[in-house]
């Protein structure tokens, strides 16, 4: 993906609605914390330190690409307008975080965008490798072959009783996340949610919403991901992860018949009316259109609604948003109304791109 592309297309490889169980679970991600030896964490570095740290990244750029086989584009942080940072946000290719003191920060995205690095974000190197749909192998043997590159050349922070040393210790031992982006309809509308959430404590995983940790659950999206990662393996971690996924994609499937079975007329005339919003309304505000999304894919993926596809709905995750609206139009200060009007053009176009037959 072209630079200026990176900012305007809303499309992402990783949300592209292909894959295993894609109607339920959106993307995998696998995420590696790696630090290098003898320079301090970032939360210690000063900025010579920092620019070290974006030095040795660098210069182990076509080490990474030929591993990979991916061409990835180096980004300064503090080169981005505010608004370009809010899009890699809301494309998930950097964390808030990241952007709070950008001074010496970096991120390498692959052309594609299944693969981001971010540099001197919490740890010196956040490895990121996500795919479309339930399948966290992929982007772990990725992962693997990007940490093995930089491991050929460079000096990681290792401990041979604590593992990987990384700035929070809950990442300690492997320094690996894995998570998997879930649409839960289903379970949010006859509330049993709550159970999910409420469980996944004790089975070592965490439930956190559409942008992570802190995030609200909006739209009935899900993150669910390992919460320790010190004394396991990383296949034990995926195995328990991808185990769980499986049960909680039994228990929405279960959810959404249920919901036909008990209530066919209010599901139908509410999936048709959120369609009819997206696919005629002149003005659609931030807080409505994932819920609106939502059921609209619902509808589609329980044969409600056979006029549009599917992966309108992954689209327009991003293309919905704020940030992403406000760069595409090159306009910081657009008025509330201004943003709430070209989303609801955006929508209404996306859903004639994607219509079936169209």
């Amino acid at each position: 993906m072209a630079a200026e592309k990176l900012f305007t297309d809303p499309y992402v490889f990783w949300l592209n609605g292909t894959g295993t169980q894609a109607d339920i679970v959106l993307s995998s991600r696998i995420r590696l914390a790696r630090n290098f030896n003898d320079i301090p964490f970032p939360n210690r570095a000063n900025l010579p330190q920092l620019a070290k740290v974006k030095e040795l990244v660098r210069g182990a750029l076509p080490d990474l690409e030929a591993a990979t086989g991916l061409r990835y584009q180096y980004i300064g942080i503090d080169e981005l307008t505010k608004l370009e940072k809010n899009v890699l946000i809301e494309k998930h290719l950097i964390s808030r975080n990241h952007i709070n003191s950008p001074e010496e920060r970096s991120v390498l995205i692959s052309e594609d965008s299944r693969v981001s690095i971010m540099v001197n974000e919490e740890d010196h190197l956040r490895l990121q490798c996500m795919v479309s749909g339930l399948d966290l192998k992929t982007p772990l043997a990725l992962a693997m072959s990007l940490d093995d590159a930089i491991e050929s050349s460079l000096s990681i922070a290792f401990d041979e009783k604590m593992g990987y040393l990384t700035s929070c210790p809950t990442n300690l031992g492997t320094g690996l996340r894995a998570s998997v982006m879930l649409h839960l309809p289903g379970l949010v509308f006859t509330q049993q949610i709550g159970k999910i959430i409420n469980i996944s404590p004790q089975l070592g995983l965490a439930v956190r919403g559409l942008y992570g940790e802190g995030t609200e659950f909006t739209g009935n999206i899900f993150q669910i991901s390992n919460q320790l990662t010190l004394g396991f393996t990383e296949e034990g971690m995926i195995d328990n992860l991808t185990g769980t996924v499986h049960e909680i994609i039994t228990h929405e499937k279960a959810a959404r018949e249920s919901l036909l079975k008990s209530s066919p007329d209010k599901v139908v005339d509410s999936v048709w009316r959120a369609f009819g919003i997206l696919r005629y309304a002149r003005s659609v505000t931030e807080k409505e259109v994932l819920i609106l999304l939502s059921k609209m894919r619902l509808g589609v993926d329980l044969g409600i609604i056979t006029e549009v596809n599917p992966q309108v709905f992954n689209e327009l995750l991003v293309a919905s948003q704020t940030n992403y609206l406000r760069n595409l139009q090159e306009n910081e200060n657009m008025s509330q109304s201004e943003i709430d009007k070209k989303r609801a053009e955006i929508i209404r176009t996306a859903i004639l791109k994607f219509a079936v037959g169209g």
